[in-house]
């Protein structure tokens, strides 16, 4: 299996998968431009450029949440990474894999433009843009992440899992928007079953050795 990189990005949560399920792969990394996106040769890739992208016995996927779907039905049959069908759990487990990519990616990337818009613009109408930016955060995107990060705690603190009572591969999903909210944009006081996830799923040995295989995964930045 080859998985195609974007380094410092989501794309993590793939190889940290794929460490999970024990599948052997390759990765081929992609580094990002001056201007933080992408490069144009992830176009021969997928049509979008995206990251990450799997090639797996001439199949190519894309999409995080369709990418997880498929390495549990191929590779996870054997593993508890998906809770098992019929339960609450599986609910549980379908609603936070599409929240992730879904609810809580979007309101992230939307908070990132605002924060980026006053220095896109000429200097004389960067007031202008910085009262705009200012107030669509306050009014827009930080209200959706306190609500959301309210939410997360209340599922966290029900089991210290996203679905059911043990670790899956929609915590996986979540990681990243969590530590993106938590750790990068400081979006509100992360209560604390969300604190003490966040610690638990970077002690996994196999989040680990996904750091290593990707080159290292810096949310900060």
């Amino acid at each position: 299996m080859l998985v195609h990189y974007l380094d410092n990005s989501r794309a993590h949560r793939i190889l940290w998968l794929l460490e999970e399920l024990a599948v052997n792969y390759d990765v081929k990394t992609y580094k990002r431009g001056p201007d933080m996106r992408a490069p144009k040769s992830l176009k021969q890739v997928h049509p979008l450029g995206k990251s990450p992208v799997i090639e797996d016995n001439g199949r190519v996927v894309a999409e995080s949440g369709a990418m997880v779907e498929y390495l549990l039905d191929f590779y996870g049959t054997e593993t508890k990474l998906r809770p098992a069908p019929g339960t609450d759990a599986l609910l549980e487990y379908r609603y936070w894999l599409h929240a992730a990519e879904g609810t809580a990616m979007p309101m992230i990337t939307l908070k990132l433009i605002f924060k980026l818009l006053p220095k896109q613009v000429p200097f004389f109408v960067k007031p202008l843009a910085s009262a705009i930016s200012k107030g669509a955060q306050s009014k827009v995107t930080d209200p959706q992440a306190r609500d959301q990060m309210a939410m997360w705690e209340t599922q966290l603190e029900k089991t210290g899992w996203f679905a059911g009572d043990s670790f899956s591969a929609a915590d996986i999903a979540m990681s990243f928007p969590v530590d993106v909210a938590v750790e990068r944009f400081k979006l509100a006081q992360p209560g604390p079953a969300t604190i003490a996830w966040l610690a638990a799923i970077k002690r996994r040995p196999a989040y680990q050795r996904a750091l290593k295989s990707g080159g290292g995964y810096d949310i900060a930045s």
